[in-house]
């Protein structure tokens, strides 16, 4: 299978070349399990404020994990609670509700999301942009139980979910997915338009036009090096060529199924003399590379870097810090100084939600001060960083933990680029580098 990749955004707050991605999960013997993601848009606008997701398990990097139609209804139960509550005196369809000023205000929709009790989330681990801690703060500041279904799924497994569970208690109230699989549920009908009340703070290219899903937060692809093993830093993928760094650099998958791979391959042409054009010159760089001995073509992640066999691992910023960082005293992330990519995923509200005012109470908490915040404490770059530096309520710590943001020229690859590049990749890599 074909995978689709990478839709270009502006980072608030940087000039980059900002790039979606799929999320998946590796299987520690399969490096190639596809996971299909589609290029959706390309970013047209910028802001001028400052700003400074490939999920994985702590001991794993990404790949894909198929749920199977049995497992997804395993268990299952109908929904039989009532999507209706009162709200500033009259009676609110909480499925139907696309603002919380429409539906009676805030006070209304934390008493309908107490009522029942229960939010369903899915394929979000513990571990990734912390959404743990995330999770025990909303609990513990509503008083709602969350259901974490399939935490090392993919944004396939979620729509998935949707259509499989549909009309079941157990079926996902809220999504988290990339941008490509969020617009190809919105074109399946199956997610729900809602503003949260920050909801103009998202830049308008980071959002679905119909208010159906809105970017959360991303990172930029970056190089993790262990440097009890790297004695050398590296900065740059000219630097990863030094023959210093013979069996030591991984990617965290193959790049014609994972987009944080594919990312890598595009910086990778672009600091070699390509273009959003001609991404050929990245995988001539990657075969260059493993010619040299230096790329290891294995499924990167915290294991391959702890365990030695892949000491330099180039992958998200914010998981090489949650995931990487976190196991490994002393791990370096730098952002290439020769190429910048970066990703954002985004936040959806399932139509057929069977816990309605908890999914919009999850979101209006995900995009509050505290939520955009927790996101930022887990090394990630929230969508609405620029409101809150300006505002003075940005965690400065978290803020100053982050890599610096790389600066550079804004440009953007066209919808038949990314289709190009895709292609070339999908036909090169294995020939190329793996031959």
């Amino acid at each position: 299978m074909v995978c689709h990749f990478c839709v270009i955004r502006y980072l608030p707050g940087s000039s980059l070349a900002f790039i979606f991605r799929q999320r998946q999960y590796n299987r520690p013997n399969s490096m190639y399990s596809c996971n299909a993601d589609t290029i959706a848009d390309v970013l047209t606008d910028r802001s001028t404020e400052s700003e400074g997701k490939v999920r994985s398990k702590k001991t794993m990097a990404v790949a894909a994990v198929a749920l199977s139609g049995a497992l997804l209804a395993a268990g299952c139960g109908s929904s039989s609670s009532s999507n209706s509550s009162s709200g500033g005196g009259k009676t609110v369809n909480w499925a139907n509700c696309v603002s919380i000023a429409k539906c009676g205000g805030m006070s209304a929709l934390i008493a309908a999301a107490k009522k029942e009790g229960t939010l369903n989330v899915i394929t979000l681990p513990s571990n990734w942009a912390n959404y743990g801690n995330i999770m025990k703060d909303f609990t513990a500041k509503y008083g709602i139980k969350i259901n974490d279904a399939n935490p090392e799924g993919s944004s396939q497994d979620e729509i998935n979910a949707m259509v499989s569970l549909k009309g079941q208690s157990r079926a996902p109230d809220v999504l988290d997915m990339g941008t490509a699989f969020a617009i190809k549920a919105d074109a399946e009908h199956l997610l729900a338009p809602y503003q949260v009340a920050t909801y103009a703070n998202i830049p308008a290219s980071a959002k679905a036009p119909d208010a159906t899903w809105y970017g959360d937060y991303g990172g930029y692809v970056a190089i993790g090096y262990n440097p009890a093993k790297v004695k050398v830093a590296p900065t740059s993928f000219k630097d990863l060529l030094k023959p210093i760094y013979k069996n030591q650099i991984a990617i965290n998958n193959n790049p014609t199924e994972a987009s944080a791979a594919f990312a890598a391959v595009w910086a990778a042409a672009l600091a070699n003399g390509g273009s959003f054009d001609n991404i050929s010159p990245g995988i001539t760089y990657f075969a260059k590379l493993r010619k040299e001995g230096n790329f290891e073509p294995v499924v990167g992640g915290p294991t391959t870097v702890q365990n030695g066999q892949t000491p330099i691992l180039i992958w998200w910023d914010y998981l090489l810090a949650s995931e990487v960082k976190s196991v490994i005293p002393g791990f370096k992330i730098v952002i290439p100084t020769d190429a910048n990519f970066a990703a954002y995923y985004d936040q959806a509200i399932n139509k057929d939600a069977p816990n309605p005012a908890a999914a919009r109470l999850w979101e209006e908490y995900l995009y509050s001060t505290d939520g955009q915040n927790l996101w930022l404490q887990g090394a990630a770059r929230p969508i609405e960083l620029p409101t809150l530096t300006s505002a003075g309520t940005v965690d400065k710590t978290a803020l100053n933990a982050l890599p610096a943001a790389p600066s550079g020229t804004l440009t953007f690859p066209s919808n038949d680029q990314y289709t190009k590049a895709e292609n070339l990749v999908a036909q090169e890599w294995s020939k190329e580098v793996l031959g």
